[in-house]
């Protein structure tokens, strides 16, 4: 959720701190602040809100000191000011901090009893003054901080610096996800390769319990019983121009225009494009027993699990469940003997995915995985992980995640299929032949950019919109909803067409756009008679469809656009594209911040 950087240096690090924490703020942005050592002392600049403002305090009073620490946050515990902005520090002290301390009510309680005072209200600054108590005792900073990490409930990562030890930083994680960099007689500390893309190429990711000594040329790593460990180093083909802007005015405008790329580099690692075949790694199961499918993820992610429920029990004819991560294990639901569960997530850290995860596990359940990114926490406690290719998303909305997500989830419904002998070969070959065509049929769709541009101008002024869609399409008007929400600030709800009648509809006026998902397929008659029922109440409709959908319609509506036509099986990895355009030009009418929506955050990795 908030972004950790730090470098022990050979010059001063406070532009370099900064220029990390660029990378890092669409993980957070409520305040910012870093800490060098200086002349042997911590001295540290904090400010609320973005980065920017962090800047402007540097320019008039600048730090310097090789060695230091920086933070982006996302506000759990205070408010979004500079009192609670980090690092926080005492006088020997210094340290960031992701994640959520559940017991730092009763540390404080003990911290204020011995005579300390605590000048903020976050769960953070226990952590400094709790490690400054053990060293005036007379610990070593190595010890003062392990004693102090085994006394800690929830969910941490840190990086922490010493009054007269220019030469060290301790890194710590648990549950939130922690990086090493390892340079050139300097060492790094982030919370993901993109912050340390540009510093360094070689990477060690902390794994659950770990902590490490780092100083400028040596690192040691230890497990949480005290161990030293060794943690293999893998190299990082990020570069500082693959996490650019590229000329676009936003990253969600070019990550939207990166789709048929990064669905084409999908596509082209899963499929065989002569053989038509869908070439998977080893599940961790045989398909043709598995008796049911638990589908988990959060967000726009569990939109993909939807829609991939429709083409595994209908390709596939598989059983599937689908949850909400954050309500999955507190349910405690009872998971099948030959069951498997598929969690989903961009980052691969998503806590509430992980717990679900762990959870399904511990039922006996096969476990797979589709992520982002292969080093997560998510993919090293898999059976089995599928890579989406989507590159690195930055801006907050996702876009290029999702189809990435719905691509990789089309190939697994084939291949299970497949092997299943709900399909044969003709019919796979058709499935994988209309899933080529989609990198091609994507660019088409994103020459509709600037009709969708204008009809963003008739919507931006409303104050509630619908959206509505039936079977594949019924998820991606939730999730156009969701992209609507996240970014322009303006109430939307997505439905299922047929559900309108049974209460939506008496939200219907001539106020009210209704966006209507409607690529040609078996429902497309009564989606239709229900576009009809808005329209005789007076709603404004915008119609997604392609040409037979348009003839069949008629007229009537506020706005069309013509898609191409495609199976109805790829239709959800396309008409995604409209209702993300649509979603992003509102936002860049009402002004909002595109990238970095308020509230929000990209990586969630507290509960």
């Amino acid at each position: 959720m908030c972004g950790i950087i730090g470098i022990i240096g050979q010059k001063d690090v406070a532009p370099t701190l900064i220029g990390g924490l660029r990378r890092l703020e669409y993980r957070g942005y409520d305040s910012a602040g870093i800490a060098t050592i200086e002349n042997g002392q911590i001295n540290r600049r904090r400010s609320e809100g973005k980065l920017n403002n962090l800047d402007a305090r540097l320019k008039e009073s600048p730090l310097s000191g090789s060695t230091g620490i920086g933070h982006t946050r996302w506000a759990t515990h205070g408010a979004p000011n500079e009192i609670n902005a980090h690092p926080h520090a005492t006088e020997r002290v210094a340290l960031v901090h992701n994640g959520i301390i559940e017991n730092f009510q009763e540390l404080r309680s003990q911290l204020v009893d011995s005579g300390c005072i605590l000048t903020s209200d976050t769960d953070t600054e226990v952590l400094a003054h709790l490690i400054d108590l053990q060293i005036r005792q007379g610990h070593s900073p190595k010890d003062a901080t392990y004693n102090t990490l085994i006394g800690l409930e929830g969910a941490f990562a840190l990086g922490i610096i010493f009054a007269g030890e220019p030469n060290l930083m301790i890194a710590a994680r648990r549950g939130s996800p922690l990086a090493i960099g390892i340079g050139e007689n300097e060492m790094f500390l982030g919370s993901d390769a993109i912050a340390l893309a540009p510093l360094t190429k070689k990477l060690i990711y902390l794994e659950d319990g770990d902590w490490a000594i780092l100083k400028n040329n040596n690192y040691k790593i230890f497990d949480e019983t005290g161990s030293m460990v060794t943690r293999e180093i893998r190299r990082t083909e990020l570069t500082g121009e693959t996490i650019g802007k590229g000329g676009y005015q936003h990253f969600m405008l070019k990550e939207i225009y990166e789709q048929p790329q990064v669905i084409g580099d999908t596509l082209h690692s899963y499929i065989n494009p002569v053989t038509r075949a869908v070439n998977l790694p080893h599940l961790g199961f045989d398909p043709k027993e598995i008796s049911r499918l638990t589908l988990v993820a959060c967000g726009t992610s569990y939109y993909a699990c939807l829609t991939a429920k429709y083409w595994f029990e209908t390709i596939a004819r598989i059983p599937v469940d689908v949850d909400i991560a954050s309500e999955f294990r507190y349910r405690e639901a009872p998971l099948p003997s030959n069951g498997a569960t598929l969690v989903i997530s961009q980052s691969g850290e998503t806590i509430d995915t992980l717990a679900a995860l762990r959870y399904a596990k511990s039922q006996g359940q096969n476990i797979l995985s589709i992520v982002n990114v292969l080093e997560s926490a998510i993919a090293r406690e898999s059976h089995a992980v599928l890579q989406t290719y989507a590159g690195p998303e930055i801006g907050v909305a996702s876009t290029k995640a999702f189809t990435t997500q719905l691509t990789v989830l089309a190939c697994l419904a084939i291949a299970m299929a497949y092997d299943r002998s709900v399909i044969n070969d003709v019919e796979r070959g058709n499935l994988v032949g209309a899933l080529t065509e989609v990198p091609a049929r994507a660019a088409e769709i994103l020459n509709h950019d600037q009709k969708i541009a204008k009809i963003a101008k008739d919507i931006s002024g409303a104050q509630d919109v619908l959206y509505i869609g039936r079977g594949t399409n019924y998820p991606i008007a939730l999730e156009g909803a969701l992209k609507l929400k996240e970014i322009s600030y303006i109430h939307a709800e997505g439905y299922a067409a047929g559900e309108m009648k049974h209460g939506p509809i008496a939200l219907i006026d001539k106020t009210v756009p209704v966006v209507v998902v409607a690529a040609t397929d078996h429902l497309i008659d009564k989606t239709i008679s229900n576009v009809r029922e808005v329209m005789a109440r007076g709603g404004k409709v915008i119609f997604l469809s392609d040409s037979t959908g348009v003839d069949r319609l008629g007229g009537g509506t506020e706005a069309t656009v013509t898609l191409p036509v495609v199976t109805p099986f790829v239709s959800p990895l396309l008409y995604a594209i409209p209702v993300q355009l649509l979603a992003y030009h509102i936002a860049v009418i009402k002004e909002t911040d595109v990238d970095q929506p308020r509230n929000l955050a990209k990586s969630v990795t507290v509960e």
